[in-house]
């Protein structure tokens, strides 16, 4: 059988950079979606390669059309049918109360986490709908049923919004023979947090999650390929929380 080509959108780096490596240690060839530091797509391209699949990068800000169509061409052109996409890029904004945060930020949020995930998605759906096979996953958050409050509420608006788009598409496209499900991580120690303002929040949480620790990206990683494998064939629609019990 042919080997699954799985795209991964923000994955330079964090969850989507251990998410690449897992799935290619799985038998993914996988692309690397990313935006600014092309070396560390190029160093997950290179242990993508080494786990034994093929890899590609490709820069492109989701919240792009132009840059999703340019995405899916490339990867297609170059690699082959593409059979599965994590839509994994989003970004916070700096921490802080909804009152305080600058328009300029919530727009960005709002354009990378959702209209970033809805034109991936899309894209997907076109390719994959006349083949007749698919999985889609999204990374969504805990934060989207607890609403983070004080630290980024229009981010876990956006991640609530992604359950929601995770739902509706699976109901949509189940008929077509694609799969759609979401993983909503809790505190992951990565270095989102410092991009945030906060290095340390991520272990300045543990004593408030039941397992008492931040997660891995690792860990992650591990439940979406877990969602693109076949021993999750009749899972759809599903919102798998890995959180520390958060």
């Amino acid at each position: 059988m042919a080997r699954p080509l799985t795209v991964v959108t923000g994955g330079s780096r964090g969850i989507g950079a251990a998410t690449c490596l897992r799935l290619a240690s799985d038998g993914h060839d996988v692309a690397v979606g990313y935006v600014r530091d092309a070396e560390a797509a190029e160093r997950v391209v290179d242990a993508v390669r080494a786990a034994g699949g093929r890899g590609l990068a490709v820069r492109v800000d989701t919240s792009v059309e132009a840059d999703v169509d340019r995405l899916f061409a490339t990867v297609e052109r170059e690699l082959g049918p593409v059979t599965g996409l994590v839509n994994n890029a989003a970004v916070t904004g700096p921490l802080g109360r909804l009152a305080d945060t600058a328009t300029a930020d919530v727009r960005r949020v709002v354009e990378v986490n959702l209209l970033g995930a809805l034109l991936c998605a899309r894209r997907a759906a076109q390719l994959m709908t006349p083949r007749g096979s698919g999985v889609i996953v999204n990374v969504s958050s805990a934060a989207a049923t607890l609403g983070s409050p004080g630290e980024y509420v229009h981010y876990a608006a956006t991640k609530a919004a992604v359950d929601a788009l995770t739902l509706g598409l699976a109901k949509e496209l189940g008929p077509d023979g694609i799969r759609v499900n979401a993983v909503a991580p809790g505190v992951i120690d990565t270095e989102m947090h410092a991009t945030m303002g906060d290095p340390e929040r991520a272990h300045r949480a543990a004593a408030t999650i039941p397992l008492r620790r931040p997660g891995r990206a690792e860990e992650i990683a591990a439940a979406v390929a877990w969602l693109m494998s076949p021993d999750a064939a009749y899972t759809t629609g599903a919102v798998l929380r890995v959180s520390g019990g958060r």
